[in-house]
């Protein structure tokens, strides 16, 4: 199966830049009301996703070493780019076959998926893939079919 069928396209996904500031990214997220996000350069490139979890690490590790801690108004002058950390939530290729995208997907809410250059097109969540599987055991037993949710 082509795992193009489970794609979310770009344009319907809410997505971060590397050089927004620590503060518009906050903002964006609790606006979209997302605990992760992807992360794109201005070329479009996928960087990595960032997660609630970033931030809050950050602040920690930043208040442990200034005891001042951090402000909003700092948030202002960091950029995304300096607290990624870009080992984690790995992209699949368009042209990835089903079984990578499901080791994946068990460790992400979603799969960022990057064409041959390595830009970004979309995700895949690991909803949409449930769903499709649920549906089709359904199918296959007969049984009442499993609402689109």
């Amino acid at each position: 199966m082509n795992i193009a069928f489970f794609l979310t396209l770009k344009k319907d996904v809410a997505f971060l830049y590397d050089d927004y500031s620590i503060r518009q990214s906050l903002e964006k997220m609790k606006r979209h009301g997302y605990s992760s996000i992807p992360v794109i350069s201005r070329d479009g490139k996928y960087v990595s996703t960032v997660t609630e979890g970033d931030f809050l690490w950050y602040m920690l590790d930043e208040s442990i070493e200034d005891t001042d801690g951090v402000s909003i108004y700092d948030a202002e002058d960091l950029r995304l780019r300096d607290i990624l950390k870009t080992d984690r939530y790995s992209a699949v290729r368009i042209t990835a076959s089903m079984e990578e995208l499901i080791e994946l997907a068990m460790n992400q809410n979603f799969v960022p998926v990057v064409d041959d250059m390595g830009t970004f097109i979309g995700i895949i969540t690991r909803k949409a893939i449930i769903q499709y599987f649920a549906i089709k055991a359904f199918d296959s037993e007969s049984e009442p079919r499993l609402k689109q949710l």
